[in-house]
């Protein structure tokens, strides 16, 4: 289901809400991890996260979530979609540096290490974000039909 390189990431993420690290993920660690980042969820809501959960909130069960979140993601076309009202012209393309500016600038902001780790896996020539495979990528499918 998942790459060494991306069960390691995942790894390190749960490591990193793991506060108290006892090896599971609980209401505190998750409030914990939330006023590190200046947000203060209810307990209920926090509660309703872990129930996502079958039973306690250990590693090989957060993998688990993430694998069905994953794969529950929008659809191709969503994605596609919400690419294509930046690009007025409908070139199939963006301009490299107009979507680091949108990263950067609009929304949940990127940052540069973000930026980084997007770049490594988008597909850019000549300055341009050829979008249409990009979504291919996201969601893991055949990127050979694009060449027709």
């Amino acid at each position: 289901m998942f790459s060494q390189q991306q069960i390691q990431e995942f790894k390190e993420a749960f490591t990193m809400m793991d506060q108290n690290r006892d090896g599971f993920i609980d209401v505190e660690d998750l409030k914990d991890m939330y006023a590190s980042l200046g947000r203060e969820p209810s307990v209920k809501d926090l509660e309703a996260m872990l129930k996502e959960a079958p039973g306690q909130l250990n590693f090989t069960a957060f993998l688990t979530i993430f694998g069905e979140k994953l794969h529950g993601t929008d659809p191709e076309n969503t994605i596609l979609s919400a690419f294509q009202m930046f690009d007025a012209e409908n070139k199939g393309f963006l301009e490299e540096e107009y979507i680091k500016d949108l990263l950067t600038n609009m929304g949940d902001n990127f940052t540069n290490d973000e930026i980084r780790q997007t770049w490594k896996e988008a597909p850019f020539s000549g300055g341009k974000l050829d979008y249409k495979k990009f979504c291919k990528i996201l969601k893991g499918s055949d990127t050979d039909d694009l060449a027709a």
